[in-house]
C-alpha cells in the first residue's frame, strides 16, 4: 500500500485504470454466468417439457397463457409454431418450401437471443488482452521515472531505485490481475455460448423436419399436392 501512495501520478493513474478494468471485470463475470445459467436451465426445462409426449398445440398455447412465449428457446419454438400455423392454413406450399421457412423463422430468434448471450464478452476479450500491456506501460514509466531520479545524484546505488522500481512492477502484477480472470471467463463463457448455440441448431432442426412432415401428411389428407 505504501509502494502505491508513493508511485508517480502516471503510475497511479495507471493502476487506477487497471483496478476499474478489474472491478468491470468481475461484475460483467457475475452477469453473465447468471444470464447464461439460466438460458441453459430454460432450455434442459423445455427440451425435458417438449420430448415429454405433450401436444405441441397444448405446450403453445401454454406458454402464451403464461407469457412465456417470448423467452429463450420458448420464443424459438413460438416463433417455429406460429409459421407453421400460417402455413397449414395456406395449405399449398411445397414441404421443402414449407421447412425452409419454419428454420428461418426460429434462426431470426435465435440470432436474436445469441446477440443477448454474447454481449459485453467483447468487453472482457478487450480487458484481457489490453490490461497486461497498460500494466507494462506503467511499469516501464515507473522504472524510467526512477532512473531519471539518479540523474543528479553523484553516488548511486540499487538501494535509491529500488522503491521506485518496485512501484513499477506493482503496475504489472495489477495488469495481470485484471487480465487472468476476463480471459479465463471470455473463454468459458464462448465455449458455453457456442455449445448452446449447437444444442439451439439441433433443435431447430428437428422441429422443422418434425413440422414438415405434419404439413404434409395434412396435405396429403386433404387431397393437396
Amino acid at each position: 500500500m505504501t509502494y502505491v501512495l508513493h508511485a508517480g501520478i502516471v503510475v497511479k493513474c495507471v493502476m487506477l485504470l487497471l483496478l476499474a478494468a478489474s472491478f468491470v471485470s468481475w461484475v460483467l463475470i457475475f452477469q453473465r454466468s447468471q444470464f447464461i445459467k439460466q438460458a441453459k436451465q430454460l432450455f434442459e426445462n423445455f427440451e425435458n417439457q417438449f420430448w415429454s409426449g405433450v401436444e405441441l398445440s397444448k405446450l403453445y398455447q401454454q406458454l402464451k397463457l403464461q407469457h412465456l412465449d417470448q423467452e429463450g428457446i420458448n420464443g424459438v419454438f413460438s416463433s417455429g409454431y406460429q409459421e407453421f400455423l400460417r402455413l397449414r392454413q395456406r395449405g399449398d406450399l411445397d414441404s421443402e418450401i414449407a421447412f425452409q421457412s419454419i428454420l428461418r423463422s426460429m434462426r431470426v430468434v435465435t440470432a436474436k437471443i445469441f446477440n443477448q448471450l454474447e454481449l459485453h464478452l467483447p468487453i472482457l476479450a478487450t480487458i484481457g488482452s489490453v490490461s497486461p500491456y497498460v500494466g507494462l506501460f506503467g511499469t516501464v514509466w515507473g522504472i524510467m521515472t526512477s532512473f531519471q531520479a539518479l540523474g543528479g545524484v553523484q553516488q548511486a546505488s540499487i538501494a535509491m531505485v529500488a522503491p521506485g522500481i518496485s512501484e513499477a512492477l506493482i503496475a504489472t502484477a495489477m495488469g495481470l490481475f485484471a487480465a487472468i480472470p476476463a480471459v479465463v471467463a471470455y473463454n468459458r463463457f464462448i465455449s458455453q455460448v457456442e455449445r448452446l448455440m449447437l444444442q439451439y441448431e439441433t433443435f431447430q432442426e428437428e422441429f422443422a423436419t418434425l413440422m414438415q412432415r405434419q404439413l404434409f401428411s395434412t396435405n396429403t389428407m386433404t387431397g393437396v399436392v
